[in-house]
């Protein structure tokens, strides 16, 4: 590994610091390195703020050294207005004389265009510095950007003989929800909402468990909630209505007079390739991230469409001996781990 490749993972390293609060841009990270020693960092502000690029300028004391500085970034600075002004313009103003880039910006209104711009300005630019590695860190943005939907990720939790819940018998018995997992399992998975932008159940989750889709066992920014609801059957009463936290009800109802003040109705068809209509739908609501929590039909229709990129599946250490059963999938295990008594295996899908 030379020092170029060093550089560019600490921007990755850096840049994994702003998860789960720079969406819908990118998590970018950004080393400004003069006479092979750091004199500054950046990653990127929650969405709003300054960019990675900014930040690492910002942090440098001595604005003299830029001129012979050179700038590492994960990704393409960027060279047009959006909520904040162009990076590739204040790189270009303080005149840094060579800029390294892992992976070129294939949104279009940057794709290359910042490269040009820091060369016009003449700067020496290198791109392609651990681009597998940096498209791996901007996994979401990409999805987004190339594949035009959320990165999408499946999230269950079975029993031992592969059940997601009991018999309906037992349900009538108890309705409370029944607990598969440990409570260290329980609080990994608020710290993965916290990481997307968007949690999305079906409508029998919501009847059968009341969930609130939060992140109140981890500090961190709640999900926007995304709810199927073909017909509109959830009641106001139910948690996900309560306005709390920005709420999206994917319906086929068009009259607005059934619609709930404080809550945002996205018409999508449910008639044929539902994985589909609800990823365009979420792209539309520029969503680049969502863990899709359940229900077991719910998550077997991305299955299905093979609309997925990562299932994150616990397995318990509870029997049910019948029930409902898990959904099925072909995927590449990544890893596996223990959480005390349960198994998280996470797979991909290549």
């Amino acid at each position: 590994m030379n020092i170029h490749q060093k550089y560019i993972l600490r921007c990755i390293e850096l840049a994994k610091k702003g998860l789960g609060t720079t969406a819908p841009n990118p998590m970018v990270g950004c080393v400004i390195v003069h006479d092979n020693k750091i004199i500054g960092e950046g990653f990127t502000s929650p969405y709003g703020g300054p960019h990675a690029e900014v930040n690492a300028i910002n942090a440098v004391k001595d604005k003299d050294l830029l001129k012979e500085a050179s700038l590492y970034v994960t990704l393409e600075p960027c060279s047009h207005y959006g909520k904040t002004p162009p990076c590739a313009d204040l790189i270009a103003k303080h005149q840094l004389k060579e800029v390294f880039i892992g992976l070129q910006d294939p949104h279009d209104k940057v794709a290359g265009k910042g490269i040009k711009k820091l060369e016009d300005a003449g700067c020496k630019v290198t791109v392609g510095i651990l681009e597998d590695e940096c498209r791996n860190h901007h996994k979401r943005f990409l999805t987004f950007q190339e594949k035009k939907r959320p990165y999408i990720i499946l999230k269950w939790a079975e029993s031992d003989d592969g059940f997601l819940a009991p018999d309906a018998t037992k349900r009538s018995d108890n309705p409370e929800p029944f607990w598969i997992t440990n409570a260290h399992s329980k609080q990994l998975v608020h710290q993965w909402r916290s990481q997307e932008q968007a949690i999305l159940v079906g409508t029998n989750t919501v009847l059968d468990d009341n969930p609130k889709l939060t992140t109140r066992n981890w500090a961190g920014k709640d999900p926007i909630r995304v709810v199927l609801d073909r017909s509109l059957k959830i009641e106001s009463n139910y948690h996900v209505l309560d306005t709390s936290v920005r709420t999206i009800v994917l319906t086929e109802v068009e009259d607005a007079s059934k619609y709930m003040e404080g809550v945002d109705y996205v018409i999508i068809d449910f008639s044929a390739n539902l994985a589909k209509e609800i990823c365009a739908a979420l792209h539309q609501q520029n969503i680049t991230s969502v863990i899709i929590e359940g229900g077991a039909k719910t998550l077997q229709t991305f299955i299905d469409e093979n609309l997925w990129d990562e299932a994150r599946v616990f397995k318990g250490a509870v029997c049910f001996k019948n029930g409902l059963p898990a959904p099925k999938l072909q995927g590449t295990l990544q890893h596996q781990n223990k959480i005390l008594t349960d198994t998280l295996s996470v797979y991909l899908n290549d």
